[in-house]
């Protein structure tokens, strides 16, 4: 089965959002042994639309399109579809009466222009859309099945998952083709090339393949098994997944889409019965914010300080005002002063402290742009660490956040705190090598 992914909207071709609905999409696709063969983008124009459907018929079994359902005069995915189909636009009075009774729950009357999400290509399937008031379909058309989805990620996820993928599945034969199984592996402190480097005598065999994505500050793997069978696809991929966390070991910190770093973190203290607490500066609560995205994370979240000026590092971690005039803020001393006192005033196993210059301005030849400590407590000690990070201030702030959370996890796993092929501590840094207390115990 021949897959395409079709989105559509002025706001993705003038570069406005990311259009990651396209990987989501093709990713459930493959969970279902169909391959994107075709990716595109159109505007919302009539006759762009229209050339987009009729070259996806010619060369796709399934057709996922994204956007163009909502009620403004630039939504034009279902008429555009049924007149390039010549289907007559009917009304589905259950879908009008669902609408009316999705704004009648606000204590709001329902638009005019929302009654033309109720109209549909003769023929067309009408999808339930629980989250939002755009309801998609599904048009068989010259052989191909075209599914149109809203393009607002919460609905799309959602519409994919309970109506899209269990039509396709039901319409998939792998009898006599070829099955595939694939998985992602998300790894953190390793960079894409040395990564390559790395695994390149892994997965050269046919049927089996290795792709890579960076999405900062991770590089995530894509192995790709095919197969006879389901059992020899899933076999195959196992495989390959143990032969690749094997040659890399920590750098791995989660296996499926799903997965992240902060849900691994609040997993691992949980499963332990530790806790942690937070001290951040130049990171401003990032670290605290995604722990407490993670249900749960009560178990294991404490809390935290985001102690930005100096005073409020004295009055609220005990940072020493000495420490502060003798050494700065954007220190050694202070970033131990920071965990530690984190620690000390929420009663947790560990403390982790952020200290540092994500600019654009503020550095010295001393301390450049892009220096920043890590600190680490612990009931066995403390120890800090010192980076240059020359990177925008959004990713300077991502950077650290990351490493904050990867100490935590790694320290519980009993491997070094950093991983050194690529993060790697500035030249002129104070403390031990990266990983050890050396240096940085006090």
């Amino acid at each position: 089965m021949r897959a395409e992914v079709l989105t559509i909207g002025d706001e993705l071709l003038r570069g406005e959002i990311v259009d990651s609905n396209k990987s989501f999409l093709s990713d459930r696709l493959l969970r279902i042994d169909v391959e994107t063969r075709f990716h595109s983008s159109v505007r919302d124009d009539p006759a762009d639309m229209t050339d987009a459907f009729r070259r996806a018929a010619t060369r796709a079994d399934v057709v996922l399109v994204s956007g163009g359902l909502g009620p403004t005069r630039d939504d034009l995915t279902i008429a555009v579809l049924a007149e390039t189909f010549d289907r007559k636009l009917e009304l589905h009075e259950p879908s009008l009466r669902t609408i009316e009774a999705f704004f009648e729950r606000f204590g709001r009357k329902m638009a005019e222009t929302n009654a033309k999400q109720a109209w549909f290509p003769e023929g067309a399937e009408v999808l339930p859309n629980p989250v939002g008031t755009a309801p998609g379909c599904l048009l068989e058309a010259e052989g191909t099945l075209f599914f149109c989805m809203p393009g607002v990620p919460r609905e799309l996820f959602r519409m994919m998952d309970e109506e899209v993928v269990p039509r396709i599945a039901a319409r998939v034969r792998p009898v006599g083709g070829t099955v595939v199984r694939s998985t992602i592996l998300k790894t953190f402190g390793i960079g894409e090339s040395t990564l390559e480097e790395e695994l390149s005598d892994l997965a050269r065999e046919e049927g089996l393949s290795l792709g890579f994505r960076t999405t900062f500050p991770d590089n995530y793997l894509r192995p790709v098994a095919r197969g006879a069978t389901e059992a020899e696809a899933e076999a195959r991929l196992a495989t390959l997944c143990a032969a690749l966390q094997e040659r890399l070991g920590s750098l791995v910190y989660g296996v499926g889409a799903e997965v992240t770093l902060e849900a691994v973190v609040i997993a691992a203290l949980t499963a332990a019965g530790r806790s942690v607490a937070t001290a951040e500066s130049c990171t401003g609560g990032m670290i605290g914010a995604r722990l407490t995205s993670v249900p749960g994370s009560s178990a294991a979240y404490v809390g935290g300080v985001v102690a930005y000026a100096n005073q409020a590092k004295i009055d609220h971690l005990g940072v020493d005002p000495g420490l502060l005039e003798t050494h700065g803020a954007v220190s050694e001393p202070v970033a131990l002063a920071m965990a530690r006192g984190a620690r000390e005033r929420f009663g947790t196993d560990f403390g982790v402290s952020t200290t540092g210059i994500s600019g654009p301005d503020g550095g010295s030849a001393e301390k450049p742009v892009g220096l920043v400590w890590v600190g680490f407590a612990h009931e066995g000690g403390s120890a800090a660490q010192d980076f240059v990070f020359p990177f925008d201030r959004e990713r300077h702030r991502a950077l650290t956040t990351q490493v904050a959370l990867d100490w935590i996890r790694r320290h519980l796993a009993g491997e070094p705190r950093v991983a050194a092929r690529y993060l790697e501590a500035r030249p002129a840094g104070v403390g031990g090598p990266p990983g050890s207390d050396a240096g940085g115990k006090t």
